[in-house]
């Protein structure tokens, strides 16, 4: 049973809309071609796929059924039509990269040099983005690939582009200040600064745990909306924060003491992006992302080379 490009559009559409006239309007079809299309389906299925009275259009248990089961088919095949164009345009056009903190912005300029150079004929633009709104700009279509921290849910991770130690974010008056490195237990004994819950539970969880490694419960400290938020609240004494050793060398601070953790593990960065938004400049730009990182095994963030995006 072959059905038309314009019945699926019109059935789904009248799913959705439950009006004829604006579907009509929609698609450009006038009601009466609307109205034919839904009967023919009907005449063909065996059984209506709407109700229909002089005030409202509803759709029948087996309307439902047919557009839940259709309606995935029908993406599918505009994301094959549209990867074929993407395919055919290769690596021309606009890529928009996103960052989040320092580190990542660092690893993005220097991702792009290369892939400026292979790929001349694609526009680039950057963005910066802030803690709290990074994985909405990317999920909400601002975005086509985004460098941050590991790891993320909902969203494709490419190769890790740099692992780094990490460290303790402090108070320079604090005790713990005076030590070269403190264990990830201390995380037990007081307040951590809590990320947007908003922010993947994977890497909330990695980065502001609610337990030790040792089973000991972590204390939570406020929350904070953007990184200089968190290392205000730091130096305030409302608590500590788990950080990479970037820290160091981008966000000093003579109020912020950052002290290395012997037993935590690193943390790592590259690029995410969402499956649906797959596309030849994306696969050229992580391409050329991993070759310019191919040496960054561990933390060799030159502070001399940053920029501002």
């Amino acid at each position: 049973m072959l059905w038309e490009r314009t019945e699926v559009e019109a059935f789904l559409a009248l799913a959705e809309d439950l009006h004829f006239g604006r579907v009509a309007e929609r698609l450009g079809l006038t009601t009466g071609r609307i109205s034919q299309t839904i009967k023919k389906l009907e005449r063909r299925i065996g059984a209506p796929l709407f109700e229909r009275t002089s005030r409202q259009v509803v759709l029948t248990p087996l309307g439902r059924d047919l557009a839940t089961d259709l309606a995935p088919l029908a993406q599918g095949m505009d994301e094959a039509v549209r990867r074929a164009a993407d395919r055919a345009r290769g690596t021309t056009g606009l890529l928009r990269a996103g960052f989040l903190g320092a580190a990542a912005g660092q690893l993005l300029l220097k991702a792009l040099e290369l892939f400026g150079k292979r790929h001349p004929d694609c526009r680039v633009t950057l963005h910066e983005c802030q803690i709290q709104d990074a994985m909405t700009r990317l999920h909400g279509g601002e975005l086509d690939v985004l460098i941050t921290a590991f790891p993320v849910s909902r969203a494709v991770a490419g190769p890790v582009l740099l692992s780094e130690a990490r460290v303790l974010a402090v108070p320079a008056g604090s005790a713990w200040a005076a030590h070269a490195s403190v264990s990830i237990e201390v995380l037990a004994e007081q307040p951590v600064i809590q990320l947007p819950p908003d922010m993947p539970r994977e890497l909330r969880h990695e980065r502001t745990p609610t337990r030790t490694p040792a089973g000991r419960p972590v204390p939570p400290g406020p929350t904070a909306a953007t990184f200089p938020e968190v290392l205000a609240l730091v130096a305030a004494g409302e608590g500590v924060f788990p950080v990479g050793e970037h820290a160091r060398r981008f966000y000093p601070r003579p109020d912020v003491a950052y002290v290395a953790l012997n037993d935590a593990a690193p943390v790592r960065w590259g690029p995410v992006w969402l499956e649906s938004n797959t596309s030849t400049r994306l696969r050229a730009f992580v391409q050329a992302a991993t070759d310019a990182h191919a040496d960054d095994r561990t933390d060799r963030i030159n502070p001399s080379s940053r920029r501002e995006c």
